[in-house]
């Protein structure tokens, strides 16, 4: 385990997310598929200075829904642009993201520094963001060295869920203040689904899930990037939208949920926690 933890250090993440999502078919389970298509919203693209990249509805200064927020970390030595599509995939379904420009994302320290933004702008006459921030949901997810990330900066208050894609060392679970996905690649060697598993075993005070994407490598070839990003958008749309349609992805009886029954995840658990979602 001390060699896999070296390479994820040094791991750099290419291709990941990039090419952009084909065309989604009527496969089952459908609920779980829904979440692959884009969402209602055109999206909006800026640069928070040199220390983020902000992907958000565009209509957000002219309607007054307030916005979910998803802040993300990239992977060791990774570049924000090398997980565009997913990230403007979020934007589609109304959160509005806020991606620290670092490959170093480990501490957490980058991504609450974008939550912290976000809800200040929320209160900033001229702001885009002015009142348009729904400051009680906020997410934090990320890949690699950024999910690592993202269960550090799950330990803090404004953070309500958490979304760690093949997560790194980084952070403790057991400091976690709300429900986490952790999502495994069944052959990734970089980060091994075991290690994954066992990082999520340390989830006990909250609801987890665990569910390991059948195919998948580190870097998630093919149809595995479409089905991370549809399960990651459901996860997010749950917990901080309560999106009802969303749930029945991860709960609902044993046995009978979209991720216990799809053949393109070859593993799926939740924790005790969970099983009462």
């Amino acid at each position: 385990m001390r060699s896999n933890l070296r390479a994820i250090a040094a791991a750099t993440v290419a291709l990941v997310l990039l090419v952009p999502l084909p065309g989604i078919g009527s496969s089952t389970p459908a609920v779980e598929r829904h979440y692959e298509q884009a969402g209602p919203y055109r999206v909006a693209k800026a640069a928070r200075g040199t220390t983020h990249t902000l992907y958000y509805p565009s209509d957000i200064a002219t309607t007054s829904r307030k916005h979910p927020v998803v802040v993300w970390g990239n992977g060791t030595g990774a570049e924000v642009a090398q997980y565009e599509v997913f990230l403007t995939h979020l934007a589609t379904w109304g959160f509005v993201v806020a991606a620290a420009n670092t490959g170093q994302a480990g501490s957490g320290a980058d991504m609450l520094d974008g939550a912290r933004y976000l809800v200040s702008e929320n209160s900033r006459a001229g702001s885009v963001f002015h009142g348009r921030i729904d400051t009680a949901n906020i997410a934090a997810a990320g890949h690699s060295q950024g999910g690592g990330g993202a269960i550090a900066a799950g330990a803090d208050p404004m953070i309500k869920a958490t979304l760690p894609v093949m997560p790194g060392p980084q952070g403790s679970v057991p400091a976690l203040r709300g429900p986490s996905l952790f999502i495994a690649g069944q052959y990734d060697w970089i980060v091994p689904s075991s290690y994954v598993k066992g990082r999520y075993a340390w989830a006990q005070d909250h609801a987890a899930v665990f569910a390991e994407l059948k195919g998948a490598d580190h870097f998630l070839p093919g149809d595995t990037r479409i089905r991370m990003v549809g399960v990651g958008t459901a996860w997010l749309r749950y917990w901080l939208t309560g999106d009802e349609r969303a749930k029945t992805v991860f709960f609902g009886p044993a046995g009978e949920t979209d991720l216990a029954n799809d053949p393109a995840w070859s593993e799926f658990d939740r924790n005790t926690k969970a099983d009462t979602v």
